[in-house]
């Protein structure tokens, strides 16, 4: 069940049935060091954290900006709301796809802390385990058409909720060792009308493909993207 906590400065959804203890700590790494509950982590614009939560392991990530303004304002957002900023957003849309099936991190808690005009960020969400992102895999070995059927099957159904993920790559797609798909990274993405930005979707994928190829030297043909858009189309 979805609660919430809403302050002055301070707004947080969670899930009960995944976290209910020490809600408001446990956006702070230093939360979980303490604990020795921190399994590991991952270097991006910050550290994403994984975290052993009581069911399941977790990814901890504070929003900051890329580019040359992140450089100048790493970490602020302009306010527009709750509901409209970056976390809280995700984590519903993480819902959203949940509902539909579409195999996502299950959402375990947002945070907003307001300062003045802008407000800072925090994503709690379910780290999956086993799991590899395409880029690694294709460092190791081709994909079988089995693998890029159930790609492109978690796509289109992404697809069919009307979900944007306007930065659908190879980085972003992840496969588990029992064969499942997985689309992870659902920041500044968002439902949308209409169809052609579908296709926008589908193209920007292809030439994650062929950056990797050309930068990576993954393991990965033209071929091999036809089964994946034939299986696209038909499902």
């Amino acid at each position: 069940m979805l609660k919430t906590v809403e302050q002055k400065k301070l707004y947080i959804v969670f899930d009960d049935s995944l976290i209910s203890d020490n809600i408001e700590r446990c956006f702070d790494a230093q939360f979980w060091l303490k604990q020795d509950k921190v399994v590991g982590s991952a270097k991006g614009r910050g550290t994403t954290w994984f975290v052993q939560l009581a069911k399941m392991q977790a990814a901890l990530r504070h929003y900051r900006r890329g580019g040359l303004f992140g450089k100048i304002i790493s970490d602020h957002y302009i306010f527009n709301g709750w509901q409209k900023t970056r976390s809280v957003a995700e984590f519903h849309l993480l819902q959203t796809l949940k509902q539909h099936d579409v195999n996502v991190p299950k959402p375990i808690a947002a945070r907003v802390i307001k300062r003045n005009f802008c407000y800072q960020a925090d994503l709690l969400s379910e780290k999956i385990p086993n799991a590899q992102d395409l880029v690694a895999v294709l460092q190791q070995r081709p994909l079988t058409e089995t693998e890029y059927s159930a790609i492109a099957i978690q796509i289109k159904k992404m697809h069919q909720v009307q979900v944007n993920h306007t930065d659908l790559n190879i980085h972003n797609i992840l496969l588990d060792n029992d064969g499942k798909a997985w689309i992870i990274d659902f920041d500044k993405c968002y439902q949308q009308q209409g169809e052609a930005w579908k296709e926008a979707n589908l193209q920007r994928l292809l030439r994650s493909f062929n950056k990797e190829l050309n930068k990576r030297q993954i393991k990965w043909t033209q071929n091999d993207w036809q089964s994946l858009f034939n299986a696209y189309q038909q499902f």
